[in-house]
């Protein structure tokens, strides 16, 4: 049940109201003059010295004030005011209500103070609905909006402009967007808002392809996209990674002599990401003469989105010398750059500065952080994250669950895995099983993940994907039981991608198993026919089983088919900064580097490793 938050505990000598009463003649020119100075008064002590001399001269214009102190942002005085004035009228509960929502984003409060107004008797109006919708969508209380809606008609405010706008994006924010189609066709008068409110929902709800034809539908009814517009378009068009319509947006904006904002630009930006012309979302970038944080987050997400970690981590580094504050954003989309390439120093400076701001128990930040830390090799500060985080979801479960398998921690993996189901507050989900899966991979428990694998589809109710195949596949044939394993593939919905062959066909090598690389190079060969890898193992298969000329025919083809040899990759961090290298590079680096490399091999020789040369 909904509840009005009580501030009888405050008390202020400025606040003794009453009831409204008629202001005199003779102080006319003295409520002018305060009521001006309340107008402009820029800090609540102003407010609060103009306050006093309304209650010396018996002024009471609660309202005027109320409306000021929400302006000036100071919610635990406008909440005082407001529980001192005995009667509040409509007027008093609309702009707490505006300001609770829009100002402060508090919504549940907004919530209870649409209640409180109705209890007292008041009607809430079109200056009442609107906020409560905005309220109800970000809260995705679609009861309450609902509730709201059956009021609106009752009154006769289904033809307001702005309670039906909000109204369409209450229900598309909650995922009800048939409910925000049905408002959207019964407006018989639609303005560019209008069809904003809905083009906008079905974008960010992830019906791209509704969002670009209700877009068409639009101009064909003779309304000019305004910015509102082109930004929701450029989402739709990133999502589905159409680029030529994209593109299109850019010359529209050119063509029409439009304001190229922040908003704009870093909609563009996110869009180039999206459809992966890195070049373009680039220029856009470095043409833009006012950046803010929300342009640099979408420039530095679409660098790590891409795989170009350096770049994004760069830019980062860019961002902070251009005196730019991170906010949560930036760093939940730079930390999984730290981690692709191991930049653990950077990581490190983030969870700090995370902590400096508060930031570090966002549920994001925190996901990211615990993700990093593991992709870096550092377990125990992924714990201990992934610990001290005070709301967990499925991501935050996944993420651990998958880093202790990586690591090699299955019976830890599993554990966690057991937790996440007993504690319940977030069920397993498809992501949680391919963690346990690959964490039996890792361990080979082949009977467990014969057990997990049946429990996803009897007791959670979840369809196999490719990836939990992928696992089984991958578990089987490292237990040598390749046949099973091919005869899961045999068994799969679907046809099996690169990833199950290509795990299937490094089992085969390591147990020279010609029968069963044959046949997983065959299809390998129709679906990935330009990656060398699969043509090199398959080669050093023969080879080890002394078909010396099968093994040079592979070699052969796929000299004939043009493949080329990717050589590795690998990064070394000195002092923060980042270096890549590939195989058969001179050596670039440092005497004294070379000198840690050559301690840090013979310590493993000491430690009993010794290379597998076979598999180079």
């Amino acid at each position: 049940m909904l509840r009005t938050k009580a501030y009888g505990h405050l008390t202020s000598r400025h606040i003794t109201l009453s009831k409204t009463q008629p202001i005199p003649q003779h102080q006319l020119p003295v409520v002018q003059k305060l009521l001006l100075l309340l107008k402009y008064c820029s800090s609540i002590n102003s407010l609060q010295q103009i306050q006093t001399q309304m209650l010396i001269n018996s002024i009471d214009k609660p309202n005027f004030l109320l409306s000021r102190i929400i302006d000036l942002k100071d919610l635990t005085y406008a909440s005082l005011l407001f529980s001192r004035i005995p009667e509040p009228d409509d007027y008093a509960f609309n702009v707490m209500i505006r300001g609770l929502t829009t100002t402060w984003h508090n919504y549940s409060q907004a919530l209870q103070f649409y209640y409180q107004m109705r209890f007292s008797g008041l009607k809430p109006n079109n200056f009442t609905y609107p906020f409560l919708f905005i309220a109800c969508a970000n809260l995705l209380e679609l009861s309450h909006g609902q509730a709201g809606h059956s009021s609106v008609f009752k009154i006769g405010l289904d033809s307001d402009g702005h309670t039906m706008h909000s109204l369409i994006t209450m229900y598309s924010r909650c995922g009800e967007l048939g409910g925000a189609r049905k408002v959207f066709d019964e407006i018989l008068e639609r303005d560019l808002v209008s069809w904003n409110s809905m083009i906008s929902g079905y974008s960010k709800m992830g019906y791209a392809s509704d969002a670009l034809r209700l877009f068409a539908k639009m101009m064909e009814e003779g309304f000019m996209p305004d910015e509102m517009s082109l930004v929701s378009f450029l989402s739709a068009c990133g999502d589905l990674g159409n680029l030529n319509l994209g593109r299109w947006v850019a010359g529209y904006v050119v063509k029409n002599k439009m304001e190229f904002n922040s908003f704009l630009g870093s909609a563009l930006i996110g869009m180039y990401g999206k459809c992966g012309d890195l070049l373009s979302a680039r220029r856009v970038f470095d043409r833009m003469q006012k950046r803010d944080v929300v342009t640099w987050n979408a420039m530095i997400t679409g660098y790590a989105q891409n795989g170009m970690s350096d770049e994004a981590i760069k830019l980062f580094q860019s961002m902070k010398e251009a005196v730019v504050k991170p906010d949560m954003t930036t760093l939940a989309s730079v930390l999984p750059a730290c981690g692709s390439i191991g930049a653990l120093d950077i990581g490190k400076w983030i969870e700090t500065y995370a902590s400096e701001r508060s930031l570090h128990h966002n549920i994001f930040v925190a996901t990211a952080l615990l993700d990093m830390y593991a992709k870096c090799g550092s377990l125990d500060n992924a714990l201990r994250v992934f610990e001290e985080m005070p709301v967990k979801n499925e991501v935050s479960w996944n993420a651990m669950i998958s880093a202790l398998a990586f690591h090699g921690q299955a019976h830890e993996a599993l554990s966690l895995f057991q937790r996440m189901s007993r504690e319940g507050a977030s069920c397993p989900n498809d992501i949680t099983f391919v963690g346990v899966l690959s964490a039996c991979v890792h361990a080979g428990l082949v009977d467990e993940g014969q057990q997990l694998f049946d429990l996803m589809i009897s007791s959670f109710g979840l369809t196999p994907k490719i990836e939990h195949y992928s696992c089984m596949v991958d578990l089987l044939a490292r237990a040598g039981r390749l046949y099973e394993a091919w005869d899961f593939i045999d068994k799969m919905p679907g046809k099996p991608d690169e990833v199950v062959l290509g795990a299937l066909l490094g089992a085969c090598q390591k147990c020279k198993n010609a029968d069963i690389s044959e046949r997983v190079m065959q299809r390998l060969l129709e679906i990935q026919p330009s990656n060398s890898g699969n043509y090199v193992i398959l080669s050093k298969i023969l080879a080890d089983l002394k078909r010396w000329d099968e093994s040079a025919k592979m070699r052969l083809l796929m000299r004939q088919r043009g493949v080329p040899k990717t050589p590795g990759c690998s990064w070394i961090e000195i002092e923060a900064e980042l270096y890549e290298f590939h195989a058969g590079d001179n050596l670039w680096y440092s005497i004294g580097t070379h000198q840690v490399l050559n301690l840090l091999i013979e310590e493993m020789k000491r430690e009993g490793y010794v290379p597998n040369v076979k598999c180079i």
